[in-house]
């Protein structure tokens, strides 16, 4: 891709480059928007917000439905973008465009079917000559921070919901990955959405703490990390706020479960997007009679996987965001193995590419365990009974989805209620996910939902009208 100067806007100043994680050449230049410059933002935000406001359901639903169509006519250019900015393959990069085309179709059906109901009031004694409803009105201006590792699908997750309730949105992408964005907002705005409605900034910490306090933004949508996270708690001040902040995701296997099933989605879960993936699976618990069948087999499909230059068909795993990323999960896996964990194949990394790792026998007190690593790394560990299994899946004090692969459908049900997760997928690695279906994490730092109906409903706001005919 020929380095290209995308001007965002005029007054704009301290270009952004943005660099292949590949080869590291340059894909790109968007400029810095200064915290100083919030008013401005926020002048055509509120413009925004009103006509974002004021189209009609069928108009949002057409915006979107167009958009759909122009990234599927452009995909295979999208897909590129994605590989050279992110790093994803091409094979993996064609189907989150596919993906994101879904979510936009999905959020031009949320704008014409999710627009109130009848409130029953004569239900209640004294309200018999009443009757109405509620609608769900727009919540105005709403701050969405997304970040590298899905650059196309995961902007759509927040852009198609909010253009659907009639909001207008203030964008802050990943200043590693801008480019997606940049394209699909070209899209919208191509299929006629007015260009108020979604202002897109570049830009530092100072720029996004002054997006997210700013008293007219009425909603914060983040996706990301727990530091961030607590940090936007702090500084956002009293306005809603939906966060998916990463997991750790467990997957049990039972002895009973369909072996190659399970080795497939588990080498699939483990190693998708060079594990960066908040999804992705990164304990993997089988039961002990299974376990050295299991771990043979897993880490030889492991081998297999080829790691390289991500526009290459052939290639599995692309390299990692960046050289300094792979340089930590270098020393996180560094740090297992001095504290007990036996490396069983990959840790090997060439600038930014980090081999397909496996490791058995990591001490449950090591950090690699808790936390989530974000990475193409992945630990294997045996269980007894279904109890411990459970126990063990349910350790760290966060979670988004877990996976059990099992024949027997009691334990899968009993496993599905016990385990503490957003999901459970049942004869599915926990790195399953329809773009339709309720989003977001369990325990610590669980707050709101995406998937495209539930991030619609919290982007807007019930408003009850009731008419006495008495």
């Amino acid at each position: 891709m020929t380095a290209t100067k995308f001007q965002i806007k005029a007054a704009s100043l301290a270009p952004i480059s943005v660099y292949s994680p590949y080869d590291g050449s340059l894909i790109g230049v968007v400029d810095a928007t200064f915290a100083s410059e919030i008013g401005e933002l926020l002048t055509r935000a509120r413009r925004g917000a009103q006509l974002s406001r004021e189209l009609p359901r069928c108009r949002r639903a057409g915006i979107l439905e167009g958009t759909a169509h122009i990234v599927e006519s452009r995909r295979d250019a999208f897909a590129e973008t994605i590989v050279r900015e992110a790093g994803k393959t091409i094979v993996q990069a064609r189907k989150e465009v596919l993906r994101c085309v879904n979510t936009l179709k999905l959020s031009a059906e949320e704008a014409k079917r999710n627009a109130g109901e009848i409130v029953p009031f004569d239900a209640y004694a004294g309200s018999e000559q009443r009757q109405g409803w509620f609608t769900r009105e727009p919540l105005g201006i709403i701050t969405a921070i997304t970040p590298y590792n899905d650059p196309l699908n995961l902007v759509a997750h927040k852009l198609g919901p909010a253009i659907a309730g009639g909001n207008a949105v203030l964008l802050k992408p990943s200043n590693l990955t801008p480019f997606s964005a940049i394209r699909l907002l070209e899209a919208l705005r191509e299929a006629g959405l007015p260009k108020e409605v979604i202002t897109v900034a570049h830009g530092d910490r100072e720029l996004i703490t002054a997006m997210i306090s700013a008293r007219d933004v009425r909603m914060v949508s983040f996706t990301g990390g727990f530091a961030t996270g607590e940090a936007i708690t702090r500084a956002a001040g009293l306005k809603k706020l939906a966060m998916e902040l990463g997991g750790n995701g467990p997957v049990i296997v039972m002895n009973d479960s369909n072996f190659d099933k399970a080795i497939a989605g588990c080498v699939s879960g483990a190693f998708w997007a060079a594990g960066q993936n908040c999804i992705g699976a990164q304990r993997i618990l089988i039961q002990a009679g299974l376990y050295d069948r299991f771990r043979d087999a897993f880490v030889a499909a492991t081998k297999k996987l080829k790691a390289g230059d991500p526009l290459q068909e052939e290639t599995d795993v692309g390299p990692m965001i960046s050289k300094p990323v792979a340089d930590r999960t270098e020393a996180a896996v560094n740090e297992a193995i001095s504290l007990g964990a036996k490396l069983l194949c990959g840790h090997h990394r060439e600038g930014s590419l980090y081999h397909p790792t496996v490791l058995e026998g990591t001490p449950l007190t090591c950090p690699l365990w808790h936390e989530e690593v974000f990475a193409p790394v992945v630990m294997l560990a045996p269980f007894n009974t279904i109890d411990e299994a459970i126990a063990m899946a349910n350790d760290p004090d966060y979670s988004l989805h877990a996976g059990i692969f099992t024949n027997d459908l009691n334990v899968a049900l009993e496993a599905a209620h016990r385990i503490e997760a957003g999901g459970v997928m049942i004869n599915d690695s926990s790195d399953y996910r329809f773009d339709a279906m309720p989003f977001g994490g369990f325990k610590y730092g669980s707050m709101g939902r995406e998937g495209v109906r539930f991030a619609y409903e919290e982007m807007t706001q019930p408003k009850v009208v009731c008419i006495n005919r008495g």
